[in-house]
């Protein structure tokens, strides 16, 4: 069996763990990750085998889907439901935890999209050239009932109210990612959104209101691009934050083949939509903030076309070499992902490939997706987590502190799990034991697959492993409750507390299905501490802010990031669990733009700490 499963397959140890594991289970996985010197009768090529009674061991934590109790109910529209004809019906938009009115609670954005209109065979399509392309692709709604994006206000009892109408901030169109952060220091969250089209940044006006100054800020192009990840940052820590955007594809219909009439129109032999390979790429563009609510576009200069055009997807900015200048990492599909090096004057260099972060560690192109950062195993160095396509694994790259990373994936247990297509994904430590666990939704893109009964299933359901830590990672999935075992087929997710009862929680966006907001039962029964930073000298949302968490021997480390998971924004606060500990022995604080570091000793377990560059402690609350 095992030599049929591998005939026509080229012969990598990733392949060789891969098929072995499916059929002798993690077993296989464990020996041939153990060195020589430790092999013996505790590992044995058997099949693993569940707990005596057959049935997965419990787990003191779940998740369960509160969406509909809670009122997140907008249902999202993304091309077709039952047939997908095009690669842009298939991709999905992500989902925004962020507190816009700055009450301490985590209120939600829905991105969504709309349905393309059917031709009749041989009626020419639109083009790029046609000045009214987008609208020519539209279905035509009913009035009223054209779906659009939404905002909704946490009511702080659990449940949500669309408050869209009075924000401003509905939107019909194809919404893809959405990113936020405080681009004119006023002290209210700003909110990007990436779409096909034309993206849009709005200001938040401090009342509950927001404002399109996407021409005003000198960021509209009168071009149609497919915006996909895209995320705020400080990168000539000059105080005021930049803006990195991603774009997946030159995306023309008219130049788009049929389904199954090329090779890369075909999966496992059955006609697909066409894409992303034998398409055009995009390119990504930074903007550089002026100071001033303007920003300009310096992606030449700064070196970021240098890659050439990418099919890019996630973009995340943190300071991966601890020289305290944020870098930029960009998972990108069916072809090397980019890790730009920030060079300190302007410039970026992609080092992505030398780093060992640019493929797997066969040397293998994957179908980036979705992007985790954290230090999982607490040495001091930011790892990155990558989900991709099906008949593939994720990668867990670790920080090695020199500059380059290795590829983990098999040896940490994270090696077990290719069905799945993979996207939106983060660093959670989702029972506050102190080491960061991994969350990751998934989903197919070919909802045709169903009836031909392969290995495979339109609607997945999600993925949780526990990080041991020890380097190493447990899949308990299958006992995480039934928000987590419930299928869909999922694309973007943001992680945070939602209710602000201490443990982290999950907003999931199901294509063509309303959310997931996933409700974590059980993991603040061990403690934790959240902290809420505000930047004077340096921007005020504080990303790109650093804060160590030390409780004993144990010395935890994070980043305010924006962006990340695949197109999405999760809480800008820092959670931190810590376990049994009464109190957090030392809070440090490194501040982007000064490099100073505030230390705060001898903190209370289980509060929200709100922290002023400067100022020090300002608020302490439980809720």
């Amino acid at each position: 069996m095992l030599s049929a499963s591998l005939s026509g397959m080229k012969l990598t140890r990733r392949n060789l763990l891969t098929s072995s594991a499916l059929l002798l289970g993690d077993k296989l996985l464990e020996a041939l990750s153990t060195p020589l010197a430790e092999w013996g009768h505790a590992v044995r090529l058997q099949a693993a085998q569940l707990p005596a009674g057959g049935q997965p061991e419990s787990s003191p934590v779940i998740f369960v889907d509160v969406a509909k109790q809670a009122g997140v109910t907008v249902e999202n529209v993304w091309g077709g439901v039952h047939h997908k004809k095009y690669i842009v019906e298939t991709k999905g938009s992500g989902i925004a935890f962020f507190d816009y009115d700055q009450d301490g609670w985590l209120d939600i954005y829905v991105t969504n999209g709309t349905r393309l209109k059917q031709f009749a065979p041989g009626q020419p399509l639109p083009s790029l050239k046609d000045n009214d392309y987008l609208q020519r692709l539209d279905v035509q709604w009913p009035p009223g009932k054209a779906p659009h994006t939404h905002l909704l206000k946490n009511n702080r009892d659990g449940t949500f109210t669309d408050v869209t109408e009075k924000s401003g901030l509905g939107r019909h169109g194809w919404q893809t990612g959405v990113c936020v952060g405080d681009y004119d220091n006023d002290g209210w969250d700003d909110i990007f959104l990436n779409f096909w089209g034309h993206s849009l940044l709005f200001h938040n006006n401090g009342d509950g209101t927001f404002t399109d100054v996407t021409r005003k800020a000198g960021l509209w192009q009168d071009k149609v691009r497919w915006g996909s990840g895209c995320c705020f940052l400080d990168y000539d820590r000059d105080g005021h934050l930049d803006l990195f955007v991603a774009h997946y594809i030159r995306f023309d219909i008219s130049e788009v083949p049929a389904p199954g009439q090329t090779g890369y129109c075909q999966w496992k032999g059955i006609p697909v939509m066409c894409g992303p390979r034998g398409l055009p790429g995009g390119f990504n563009q930074l903007y550089h903030n002026n100071g001033n609510g303007t920003f300009a576009e310096v992606t030449e200069k700064a070196g970021i076309l240098k890659p050439g055009p990418r099919y890019s997807i996630t973009p995340v900015a943190y300071d991966f070499d601890n020289d305290g200048w944020p870098d930029i990492y960009v998972a990108v599909d069916s072809e090397p992902s980019i890790l730009f090096h920030n060079n300190h004057d302007g410039t970026f260099t992609d080092v992505g490939v030398m780093a060992g972060v640019g493929y797997n560690e066969d040397g293998q192109e994957q179908a980036g997706m979705g992007v985790g950062v954290a230090d999982y195993d607490c040495d001091g160095n930011l790892d990155i987590f990558k989900t991709n396509f099906s008949d593939d694994t994720p990668d867990l790259y670790h920080n090695d502190g020199d500059g380059s990373f290795t590829d983990v994936t098999f040896v940490s247990g994270l090696g077990v799990n290719t069905q799945y297509v993979c996207w939106g994904c983060g660093f959670m430590d989702y029972d506050n034991d102190g080491w960061p666990d991994i969350f990751q939704v998934n989903g197919q893109v070919y909802p045709s697959i169903d009836r031909y009964h392969l290995d495979q299933t339109f609607m997945e359901p999600r993925l949780v492993y526990h990080n041991l830590g020890n380097g190493k990672f447990k899949d308990v999935s299958k006992m995480m409750g039934p928000g987590v075992n419930a299928r869909h087929s999922s694309r973007g997710c943001a992680f945070g507390d939602y209710d602000n009862d201490g443990d982290v929680d999950v907003l999931v966006l199901n294509m063509n299905q309303i959310p997931s907001l996933l409700r974590n039962e059980g993991g603040n029964k061990q403690n934790w501490i959240k902290l809420k930073l505000i930047g004077t000298h340096c921007n005020r949302t504080a990303i790109g802010a650093r804060a160590w968490v030390v409780t004993g021997k144990h010395r935890q480390m994070n980043e305010v990031a924006s962006g990340g998971s695949v197109m999405s924004q999760s809480d800008l606060r820092l959670h931190f669990g810590i376990g049994q500990a009464q109190r957090v022995d030392l809070v440090e604080v490194k501040w982007p733009t000064t490099w100073k570091i505030e230390r705060f000793p001898n903190l209370p377990a289980n509060r929200i700490i709100t922290i002023k560059e400067g100022a020090g402690i300002i608020k302490t609350s439980k809720q």
